[in-house]
């Protein structure tokens, strides 16, 4: 690959119930997947990881567990990493506590597993939303509070879990 291919930004959108999601790849793996209020960004087309990326969140908001995973390539610092990595691990339709993913990353600080958590850049398929507070009420999310709750009642349903806005820590890891 030569320097300019690694450089290369490409974007598309994706049209959900929440509202645009904007996608960013280099070319060869998925590097970003935000949330955006308003966008003039083309839906994504003909582009691998962003077709792969469009056909995943078809199948998320369709109820249907995705079962495979676009190609990623999330930027940020080794612990930025470990702590994406953990995300990723979660299953579907379950969640876990701020301090839960500090214990399994031997770190002391909830806090900073929040601060590496706010700077996932491809949410979703790394499911940051499934992160709550210790007491199971849902705390921060970069896209709102609103669509975090609507993620994971949308997930709930999916898997025939109960739902309620108090959603209990479900991870036992």
């Amino acid at each position: 690959m030569t320097k300019n291919e690694t450089k290369q930004k490409l974007t598309g959108v994706y049209r959900s119930p929440l509202g645009d999601i904007v996608l960013t790849s280099n070319g060869t793996a998925l590097t970003g997947l935000r949330f955006a209020e308003a966008t003039n960004e083309e839906p994504a087309q003909n582009i691998p990881p962003l077709a792969d990326a469009c056909r995943w969140l078809y199948l998320y908001f369709s109820r249907a567990k995705p079962d495979f995973t676009p190609r990623l390539a999330p930027q940020g610092t080794p612990f930025q990493q470990s702590v994406w990595h953990e995300l990723f691990t979660l299953p579907y339709g379950q969640t876990v506590s701020y301090g839960h993913i500090a214990k399994r990353l031997c770190c002391r600080s909830a806090q900073a597993i929040g601060g590496a958590v706010g700077h996932n850049p491809i949410a979703l398929i790394i499911p940051c939303h499934r992160v709550i507070g210790s007491d199971g009420h849902l705390t921060g999310y970069a896209y709102g509070l609103d669509r975090k709750q609507w993620l994971l009642a949308h997930e709930a349903q999916s898997t025939g879990r109960p739902y309620d806005s108090k959603y209990p820590c479900s991870a036992s890891l």
